[in-house]
């Protein structure tokens, strides 16, 4: 029986910028950092780590991670406070969640979300 994800692990091309990008988020840093070849962030109890990629290494859209948070639209308003530019303001899903996207300077897509 699965209990959970520990962590999940996003390859970047840049690590100082993903590292600047997701402190602008409100993440806290654990390990590494804008040098490091791996950093990792807590998430609640659990943990979003950077890797480092070769500039040749390319990927298309992977897929979206979710994160709750306690209230999109101040998590909406900080993003747009740090300089992000979200995909949309926050909206109310038909599934019971309010949420926005943004992409990560990787391209990755992040939904940050809260029960309505």
């Amino acid at each position: 029986m699965l209990a959970g994800i520990s962590a999940i692990t996003l390859a970047t091309h840049d690590m100082a910028g993903a590292v600047l990008f997701y402190r602008a988020l409100g993440f806290a840093l654990k390990s590494g950092g804008p040098t490091a070849g791996f950093t990792s962030f807590h998430a609640g109890t659990d943990y979003l780590n950077l890797i480092m990629m070769p500039p040749g290494r390319i990927w298309s859209w992977w897929g979206r991670v979710i994160f709750h948070v306690d209230d999109v639209d101040a998590h909406y308003a900080q993003a747009l406070s740090a300089g992000l530019k979200p995909e949309f303001s926050p909206r109310n899903g038909s599934w019971g969640e309010r949420y926005f996207h943004i992409l990560d300077p990787d391209g990755h897509e992040l939904s940050f979300a809260c029960p309505m």
